[in-house]
């Protein structure tokens, strides 16, 4: 008799835990930041108090910074449970903003960053950082370096403009490429791709995932799910309009 009991008390636990706890799927909000400073330049850089702000607030709230890494082998289905109030942090282009303004706070609050990098301005382009730079960030233990394409093309522009022949060698170029001199000049493994402009399509997802990338990243504004196409992964964009209550909203996925 107390064998049944044992067992019956066992199978409401399971059942509560299915219910309420790693059973239940946990959506993510993905956050996507370009540049930041004093002021606000453009729509695409947020003032650097801002982001001290909403990295205090997540943290007031109960809210965790996990890797991406994390958060795809999650919605992959490879690791079976996450925090419950997991977000991810990225940042695209390289901006010089990340190494002045975004890493002091990032090391403060000790969270990780996934950055994503088109090799071709790095070193080069007078707004972004240096390779030197980069393996300073990763030196931290807290930020990983992935890739952006080659050079941040328009993949519908170029489609329409060359033939289907040198339209998917150019193709293989900016992802391809791209995926060997970062892991040229990084010396990991790059995983992880982000769509320029947030272009992509089926042939493009097939591509990226034949040049051996695990996942990609869209700029479409919604929390991501396992019922998202893992070359589709969803992120917010975090612009200068939004202030901090309109950040809360996102976070939480009450805003689109």
């Amino acid at each position: 008799m107390l064998k049944i009991v044992f067992r019956f008390i066992i199978a409401i636990l399971l059942f509560d835990s299915f219910l309420f706890g790693a059973g239940v799927e946990k959506k993510i909000s993905i956050l996507c930041y370009h540049r930041f400073s004093d002021n606000v330049l453009d729509s695409m850089t947020i003032k650097t108090s801002e982001f001290a702000k909403q990295l205090a607030w997540l943290k007031a709230s109960g809210y965790t910074v996990i890797p991406l890494d994390n958060a795809v082998r999650y919605l992959k289905g490879e690791i079976k449970n996450i925090p419950a109030k997991s977000v991810v942090i990225t940042a695209d282009d390289g901006h010089k903003s990340i190494y002045t303004d975004m890493a002091p706070l990032v090391k403060q609050y000790h969270i990780p960053v996934t950055l994503f990098i088109y090799p071709s301005a790095i070193s080069n382009a007078d707004y972004a950082m240096t390779w030197k730079q980069l393996h300073e960030l990763e030196a931290t233990k807290l930020f990983i370096v992935e890739s952006h394409t080659y050079w941040h093309p328009n993949f519908k522009v170029e489609k329409k403009r060359l033939s289907p022949e040198e339209y998917s060698k150019f193709v293989d170029k900016q992802l391809i490429g791209s995926k060997k001199v970062l892991e040229e000049k990084m010396g990991h493994e790059i995983k992880y791709l982000a769509w320029t402009f947030g272009i992509y399509d089926n042939e493009l997802e097939a591509k990226a995932s034949q040049s051996g990338y695990n996942a990609a990243l869209t700029i479409e504004r919604r929390q991501a799910t396992s019922h998202d196409a893992i070359m589709a992964l969803p992120r917010y964009m975090i612009v200068s309009i939004y202030d901090i209550t309109a950040f809360k909203k996102i976070v939480s996925g009450n805003i689109k």
